[in-house]
């Protein structure tokens, strides 16, 4: 019996630390995740449509806080101009400073010259509701196209702006990287391999992913760490009902 009972409670003792040590590497990561994610990214809802099918009107979005100059081609933005309204608007990223940008040929976007493919464009539309005729994008600036390009007011717009429809780099306030509402939309956004052979390449992806996941495994811990105790105590007496009752009979047989 002694043996027993030795070996039971140095099980339970071993289960309490190991429980505690989830619990507590639990909260470092999901508070970490937590913290982490936001000073790294700054949340924002899409209030148009000119992004679709990419990000939808209402859609709630996480941009990486960064300056304009990390920006590169596909990337799409959160960016504030004043002579745009002077509100947080969304859109994608086709030209940089010294590019040359028109549309279309043979219904392609036409980059430095080159057709460039564009996926995520909705099905059937094609890259320009109206023509752009050839600009070239001035030095620390940036040409801004929505994904729906029929209902978009972007540089195609602004083409007569002194700018040539760009904005400089100055004005961006973050990249999007993930949609995070609505669930059935949850994921990070990918990087168009249209703008990848061009000087520059696309971006890497932000650490969102790793943001999400020590905030999922954080909770995970936390949860299986503070469930250790009610489920142990809980199999403890199972075992003991049996032990009990075999004493009880044994006890009667020998009366």
């Amino acid at each position: 019996m002694s043996r027993t009972q030795r070996t039971d409670e140095g099980h339970g003792r071993l289960g309490s630390v190991l429980s505690g040590l989830a619990v507590a590497l639990g909260c470092v990561l999901f508070l970490g995740g937590f913290v982490w994610g936001a000073i790294l990214y700054q949340p924002y809802t899409v209030p148009t449509g000119s992004m679709t099918p990419t990000i939808g009107a209402g859609d709630r979005v996480l941009a990486e806080r960064m300056d304009g100059s990390e920006v590169r081609r596909g990337d799409v933005v959160v960016f504030r101009q004043a002579s745009w309204g002077d509100l947080p608007m969304v859109k994608r990223v086709v030209g940089v400073g010294g590019d040359r940008i028109s549309c279309c040929t043979d219904g392609k976007l036409m980059v430095n010259g080159k057709q460039v493919a564009e996926p995520y464009l909705p099905e059937g539309k094609g890259a320009a509701a109206t023509g752009i005729p050839a600009t070239t994008v001035p030095k620390g600036n940036l040409f801004l196209l929505g994904d729906e390009r029929s209902g978009s007011l972007d540089s195609s717009v602004h083409l007569g702006d002194s700018n040539h429809g760009s904005v400089p780099r100055s004005a961006v306030e973050g990249r999007v990287d993930a949609v995070a509402w609505p669930l059935d939309k949850f994921g990070t956004l990918e990087r168009p391999e249209g703008f990848a052979d061009m000087p520059g390449g696309i971006s890497d992806p932000g650490p969102v992913r790793l943001v999400v996941w020590a905030v999922v495994a954080g909770a995970v811990l936390v949860l299986g760490g503070a469930a250790y105790g009610p489920v142990a105590k809980r199999l403890g007496r199972r075992r003991e009902r049996p032990q009990s009752r075999d004493r009880s009979g044994a006890t009667a047989r020998v009366g």
